[in-house]
């Protein structure tokens, strides 16, 4: 039997029968969520707009659980979706999260971000049963100012591309619903970015841009090489996500903003990331082509994840080999036509459990 003193055994302790909608479960982050979540032994549902990628991470994982397809905007979606689920908790990952992306389409970007958001907040308000809610935004939440040092929680909010502005919001719009309607119904919101991992397709981010030029045969172009981030692998947010959640079913204090980052503050460039894959994949050919579009991107941006350190007791495990935990995952779907994700969350779940 598990030891319930392990972090792994907390969690299993925490979700294990307990009824969990995801929304946002056929993305990056959302298909590892459900997956970690099947795995200890949640009722799990999910919810999203469409199948995004192809491949998919979602897709290939084929888990056994029931995934329900709608506009998280639409109020009777969600409302239909919550009553059929019947969550105790909700882990709202649901969002247009492309900065590029949002320049292009800016409407539907703050629509399925700030109203999607409040949507679901009512749907569950207005649900028996849901306890609590973790809304995912982003590490971009925070007005930057190119600062040398992280964000905390309590620094001023704010966005420069749409993308951003629109997390800002939600997490206003989270801190008002919170304080208007007290109760029961729990929200924390978790930030975090810069995140890596297998299974991720997405478009303009560095690793599926990379796996794609080296396993498709063309050259990666990269814009900025000297953008410097505070890069994570997926499952190390992931691990605070569900430790913030746990809190909140538990009755514990936690229904509040919560940063999930690197704590070596190791920053790596663009630049050096791309370096580093080009010695594990000699494929790999990038040319430079400068970003001329003018619009925004930071050169800078790291959060202080302190408070999740010294009060959730969560640190990251796997800050020194994200990258080639990252490259291991991608190898063998490319190479040998197999998934190892089972495999890599069993390996994090034992290095979770030594490095408590």
């Amino acid at each position: 039997m598990e030891d319930v003193v392990t972090p792994s055994g907390r969690l299993r302790s925490a979700y294990s029968g307990k009824r969990v909608l995801v929304t946002g479960n056929t993305g990056f982050k959302g298909a590892w969520l459900a997956l970690w979540l099947d795995r200890l032994g949640a009722k799990v549902t999910g919810f999203s707009d469409a199948i995004a990628t192809d491949p998919s991470h979602f897709e290939r994982l084929a888990l056994d659980y029931p995934t329900v397809f709608g506009d998280i905007a639409d109020a009777g979606a969600v409302r239909n979706a919550v009553a059929e689920a019947r969550p105790e908790i909700v882990f709202h990952l649901a969002a247009q999260s492309l900065v590029r992306r949002s320049y292009s389409d800016p409407v539907a970007t703050y629509r399925t971000n700030v109203i999607g958001t409040l949507t679901l907040f009512e749907a569950c308000r207005a649900a028996p049963g849901v306890r609590a809610i973790v809304s995912a935004t982003t590490d971009k939440v925070y007005r930057n100012r190119e600062w040398d040092w992280g964000y905390r929680e309590p620094d001023e909010l704010g966005g420069a591309d749409p993308y951003s502005s629109s997390k800002s919001c939600v997490e206003l719009m989270t801190q008002s619903w919170r304080q208007s309607f007290p109760g029961d119904l729990r929200v924390a919101s978790v930030r975090a970015g810069n995140v890596i991992g297998g299974g991720d397709w997405a478009e303009d981010r560095l690793i599926p841009d990379i796996v794609r030029a080296a396993y498709g045969g063309r050259a990666l172009r990269i814009r900025n090489p000297l953008s410097t981030r505070p890069w994570q692998h997926v499952l190390d947010p992931l691990a605070g996500y569900l430790t913030v959640g746990a809190r909140l079913l538990a009755g514990e204090p936690a229904d509040e903003a919560w940063n999930f980052g690197p704590l070596s503050r190791r920053r790596i460039k663009v630049g050096d990331i791309v370096g580093q894959l080009r010695q594990r994949l000699p494929e790999l050919q990038v040319e430079h082509e400068p970003e001329t579009s003018g619009r925004h991107e930071s050169g800078l941006l790291e959060l202080d994840s302190s408070k999740a350190a010294n009060r959730l007791g969560w640190r990251p495990v796997w800050e020194q080999e994200m990258l080639e935990r990252s490259l291991e995952w991608y190898r063998a779907f490319y190479r040998e036509d197999r998934l190892i994700s089972d495999e890599q969350l069993d390996d994090y779940m034992l290095a979770l459990d030594r490095a408590d």
